[in-house]
């Protein structure tokens, strides 16, 4: 069974950029499809961006589309989420998921993975 821990969360001023990381432990990682997800205070956890096993797939939330880089390195189990020109809107704790299936991008949005992460938390200041 993959464990996943997330980190490279914290407050960051608007505008600005952070870089998440989300290292697994097991062997078979690789075989997993990887995607990351954020819920803000008092909202429901929301999809933001996935990335297939081969890592030739990506698909981002809209929100998320333009100013975030979803990319793996199997090689250090780790999948990462880049983000830049962060907002306020951003602020949410930031979890990390994964699954040996290959969901459709429809099935992405419902948050069928089977493993996830604690989440960490990412603060955005105006």
């Amino acid at each position: 069974q993959v464990q996943l821990v997330e980190s490279g969360g914290g407050l960051v001023q608007a505008g600005g950029s952070l870089k998440l990381s989300c290292t697994a432990s097991g062997r078979t990682f690789s075989r997993y499809q990887v995607g990351w997800f954020r819920q803000a205070p008092g909202k429901e956890r929301e999809f933001v961006a996935a990335m297939s096993q081969n890592g030739d797939n990506t698909h981002y939330a809209d929100s998320a589309s333009g100013r975030f880089t979803i990319s793996r390195d199997d090689s250090k189990n780790t999948v990462y989420l880049q983000m830049n020109n962060l907002t306020p809107e951003d602020t949410a704790v930031y979890i990390c998921a994964a699954d040996p299936q290959t969901f459709t991008i429809a099935s992405l949005y419902l948050g069928y993975f089977e493993v996830w992460g604690q989440g960490t938390l990412v603060t955005v200041s105006s």
